[in-house]
């Protein structure tokens, strides 16, 4: 083989046929000590998508009657996050209503109600217009057949998760629901976060959440994730509880497992 022949060799991973079943950075081949350069290239072009998903302003124009479609009431709700940079900066400011809003919410005169519901761009606006109305969709259908009244949902700009606890004590909510755009990831930069939580109130703990992850075509479905939050809800009734008390022992579907029902990670009781 000549010098020049052997600089061309680009020497393919085995392990390459396993990309057609995730999108994890794997089986990238290499060409002499260095990546191929399309997989360089590929890496550097996932690195600019998970960029631009974080500095992305979220299109309340293009959202809001997507919600007054599903919704008796939607809200447009801010928080102490002036814009894209101070939201960066100072996640603290996120996670608190600006005065605004907070006087906009005092103002409603509403009955108490069981759900309410958040869309908040978070880290990725993109994965809010790519995944809400779908999951929507999915989920609203399932929170009517257990019998449950919606609060007036609340799209919030610069928002984190912990904004959604003074929006459902306001709006005298028993139960919280925010849809976030999580922290894009390479190979997901629109992945959609659900994040509940029972009796809202500021100072909510972290602990006191369940979080449901990577909701996406590519991900988690629409479906099963509307499933499991019907099934968070209905647990955190009984128990009075959320977060690390609610533990998830509902039953999952998974091309890993052995066909059987049940959660292939639980030990078979056979």
């Amino acid at each position: 083989m000549t010098q020049r022949d052997s600089r061309s060799v680009t020497v393919v991973n085995p392990w390459r046929r396993l990309r057609d079943l995730t999108d994890a950075r794997i089986g990238l081949g290499r060409a002499g000590s260095s990546l191929p350069t399309d997989a360089q290239l590929a890496f550097q072009m996932d690195h600019a998508r998970a960029r631009d998903a974080v500095h992305m302003a979220l299109d309340t124009e293009l959202l809001m009657p997507e919600l007054d479609a599903r919704f008796p009431l939607a809200l447009r709700l801010h928080s102490q996050a002036a814009d894209r940079d101070e939201y960066l900066r100072r996640p603290d400011l996120g996670r608190r209503l600006a005065q605004a809003s907070a006087d906009e919410l005092a103002r409603l005169e509403l009955a108490p109600s069981d759900v309410s519901v958040c869309v908040v761009d978070g880290l990725s606006a993109r994965a809010i217009h790519a995944q809400v109305v779908p999951f929507l969709d999915a989920v609203l259908p399932a929170i009517e057949r257990l019998g449950l009244s919606l609060a007036p949902v609340a799209l919030v700009e610069q928002g984190r998760v912990a904004i959604g606890d003074p929006i459902g004590e306001a709006l005298g909510a028993r139960m919280s629901v925010v849809l976030i755009g999580e922290r894009p990831g390479l190979s997901s930069p629109d992945s959609l976060g659900v994040y509940f939580t029972w009796a809202p109130q500021s100072g909510r703990r972290d602990s006191e959440r369940n979080c449901i992850s990577n909701i996406r075509p590519r991900g988690l479905s629409y479906a099963n994730a509307a499933k499991l939050l019907a099934y968070l809800m209905r647990e955190a009734q009984a128990l009075g509880a959320s977060g690390v008390a609610l533990k998830d022992d509902s039953e999952v579907d998974s091309q890993l497992g052995d066909g059987r029902e049940g959660n292939f990670l639980l030990p078979s009781q056979d």
